[in-house]
């Protein structure tokens, strides 16, 4: 049985949407974080800094969210699928992971802690400019190399067109304006059925029981 241990609107709803996207059974567990669960002596053996989400499958425990969708894709979907068949193109999926992760997440997470998720004497508002600067600078790279038409790998939409739409849409939720080209891409992206059903998993466990 697939457990994912996650948090609503969170890195795990990354992998709730390929669980979905894949028509897997899974269990979702639902870590309160804000009640501070994510530091308990049980998550903390799943995790070691706390974190969501985390994956088990089997005697498998996995965390990082693109380390998990990676691994669901390449183990449950289809060939051609999620991944594609071809190594060149499973290389350039891995590419395009890599620069979510390290150049347009990262800026926006800079964000994110400066503005709720660090304890708020540890918050430095002066980095915001920089950061929001980064993510522009990033999002004028990827225009570079992606016009916003298709998907990112091939003819299909993979798994690196899931965490590049889930990585825009929290630059919209930070208030950030997207080229009309790669917001006409982002709901595409997000008008996929398996990312509703996601959404709706996650508050459905997050649910007082």
């Amino acid at each position: 049985m697939i457990t994912l241990y996650g948090f609503p609107s969170s890195r795990s709803l990354r992998v709730a949407w390929t669980l979905e996207e894949l028509g897997l059974e899974y269990d979702y567990r639902h870590v309160d974080m804000r009640a501070g669960e994510g530091r308990g002596e049980a998550h903390l053996a799943r995790h070691p800094d706390g974190k969501v989400p985390v994956l088990r499958d089997g005697e498998l425990t996995l965390f990082e969210s693109s380390a998990i969708c990676r691994y669901l894709a390449e183990r449950y979907g289809e060939p051609g699928g999620l991944l594609p068949a071809s190594v060149e193109d499973r290389a350039r999926v891995d590419q395009w992971l890599s620069f979510v992760i390290g150049e347009l997440e990262q800026p926006l997470w800079t964000q994110g802690k400066h503005t709720f998720a660090l304890p708020s004497e540890r918050r430095v508002p002066a980095v915001l400019p920089s950061a929001a600067w980064e993510f522009q600078r990033a999002l004028a790279a990827l225009e570079r190399r992606f016009d916003g038409e298709g998907w990112l790998v091939g003819e299909r939409f993979t798994v690196a067109d899931l965490l590049m739409g889930h990585t825009l849409s929290w630059g919209v939720k930070f208030k950030h304006r997207l080229p009309e080209s790669l917001e006409a891409y982002r709901q595409r992206c997000v008008s996929r059925p398996a990312l509703g059903r996601a959404v709706e998993r996650e508050q459905q466990a997050a649910e007082p029981t």
